[in-house]
């Protein structure tokens, strides 16, 4: 064949080949498909922030927090006065009297103040559960809006105060978010680590404490390879605390959170950027937030999911 027409004839399939390709990805049943998944896929996205807003919010949410006060002695008063040795920033003025031993708590309240353990009312001297226990119990005072209960952590106990009042709760001002977008729900890979391993997980108190770790997901990104060790999420499903290059720069500077869906038998799952959510330290002063462990710290920008918190000035 002379070289002309070799030349024309790859030239005639490279044109019928390029309009192939143009034809198809204008057709338009493609671009509608295209487009019922987007909205879909936004729609569900809303629908989990509008979720995540609303826990916030709720009564007991995060932004109800009043205090975060750690015991320090074998018996405090606490109450809302200036000389109770808890000192609750609401609620009544002398509410009763904690007293701890031997890792067990027990409160008796003021005579005519009316408390609650787990929703029943209290007498008088009764024992109450720290999270360390099975079933961490909640004294519940003003009628139900305030509550009181005791968390421990890296050796320490600290009351932990709510009230459906709280200021934070009253001027929370919403949540933004980066746009939502499908190449932010990337696909990923789980490999689990020895049995019994740990990672150091620093929190917001600066404490430190060894936790268990089932492993570590992996993904790419614009042909770079990232990983992140994840904390044990409940029912197989994961937990990844990370911070990324936002980080101070769009979103919440000591990091966010990952929820992520239990690995398939061959390890793969999905991770939805979309839903990376701020920890509850962006909202109150008296959270006590795991913070990324070292390996978590992408560099790399994640522009997806919640940006940094602003509260709304005090009136």
């Amino acid at each position: 064949m002379p070289h002309w027409r070799h030349c024309l004839t790859i030239g005639l399939v490279a044109l019928l080949a390029a309009c192939g390709e143009t034809a198809d990805s204008e057709d338009p049943y493609a671009r509608a498909d295209a487009a019922r998944l987007d909205t879909a896929f936004a729609a569900e996205t809303r629908s989990w922030q509008e979720q995540r807003q609303a826990r916030l919010v709720a009564s007991d949410g995060w932004t109800s927090l009043i205090g975060l006060h750690r015991i320090e002695l074998k018996s405090h008063f606490v109450g809302s006065s200036a000389s109770s040795g808890i000192r609750l920033a609401m609620g009544p003025e002398k509410l009763g009297l904690l007293q701890s031993g031997d890792g067990a708590y027990w409160f008796t309240p003021e005579r005519g103040v009316a408390v609650t353990l787990d929703g029943q009312p209290v007498r008088g001297r009764v024992r109450l559960r720290s999270d360390a226990d099975a079933t961490p119990g909640t004294l519940g005072f003003d009628d139900g809006k305030g509550a009181l209960s005791i968390i421990e952590r890296g050796g320490s106990a600290f009351v932990r105060a709510r009230h459906e009042d709280s200021p934070t709760r009253r001027r929370f001002s919403g949540i933004e978010y980066w746009p939502t977008a499908r190449d932010w729900q990337v696909e990923a890979t789980f490999a689990p680590a020895a049995a019994g391993a740990t990672l150091p997980i620093a929190n917001i108190l600066g404490m430190v404490e060894d936790t268990p770790t089932p492993g570590q997901v992996a993904f790419e990104r614009d042909g770079t390879r990232y990983t992140l060790d994840a904390l044990d999420g409940g029912d197989g499903t994961l937990f990844l605390i990370f911070a990324d290059r936002t980080s101070g720069h769009g979103s919440y500077s000591a990091g966010r959170y990952l929820d992520a869906p239990a690995p398939a038998a061959d390890g793969r799952l999905r991770l939805d950027f979309n839903r990376a959510y701020n920890p509850p330290c962006a909202f109150t002063a008296y959270a006590t937030c795991p913070l990324p462990p070292a390996g978590n710290r992408l560099d790399l920008a994640v522009p997806a999911g919640e940006k940094a918190y602003h509260a709304q000035a005090s009136a």
